[in-house]
């Protein structure tokens, strides 16, 4: 990982935490064919790096045991937040404490990352606790307000009406976190 900003590997190769070795060693393959500087089309030596640096780490057993332990680490610590959420007492109420979740989720991820403000659907159910299809209706409205946009790579990123959102309704969400009013 580097330092100032850690690196999610897993994400990098775009695989799971559970990808077992033969997988990793296929899609590092397969994405670094197609960023590897000498292709003329698709070729970025800056995202080979990086996905060299993630396959080095990914790729040797001792290594990425110690990276899943600092990488389980660091995703709880600094998404903890999520696992504080109130219940709801209907599906309306957790259908809109979800999608207030995951507006919080990328407005700090936003603020603390500026230079990698998205995150894929996969970190999304991780840090939500929620499978990826039970994340699809959320998703899709917020885009269609234009609280969140897709980038390039389909990573979810806040947009300004959605910072104002979060801001101008920081209260009422302070509020439904610690007491579990709506």
């Amino acid at each position: 990982m580097s330092e100032g900003q850690p690196t999610d590997h897993y994400e990098t190769l775009q695989i799971s935490p559970n990808a077992d070795p033969d997988t990793v060693q296929r899609v590092f393959r397969l994405l670094a064919q197609r960023f590897h500087p000498d292709n003329k089309e698709t070729g970025n030596a800056e995202r080979f790096r990086t996905l060299h640096e993630a396959y080095s780490v990914l790729s040797v057993p001792e290594k990425r045991a110690q990276y899943d332990v600092h990488h389980q680490s660091l995703r709880q610590e600094r998404w903890r937040f999520v696992a504080s959420g109130a219940t709801a007492d209907n599906e309306l109420e957790m259908e809109q404490q979800l999608r207030c979740t995951i507006l919080e989720i990328l407005y700090s991820r936003r603020r603390a990352e500026p230079g990698n403000p998205a995150f894929s659907n996969y970190e999304l159910s991780q840090l939500t606790g929620r499978p990826r299809e039970h994340l699809e209706f959320s998703v899709w409205y917020l885009i269609q307000k234009k609280y969140v946009t897709r980038d390039d790579q389909s990573g979810l990123t806040i947009t300004v009406d959605g910072v104002d959102f979060i801001e101008h309704n920081h209260n009422a969400n302070v509020k439904r976190r610690l007491t579990g009013a709506s």
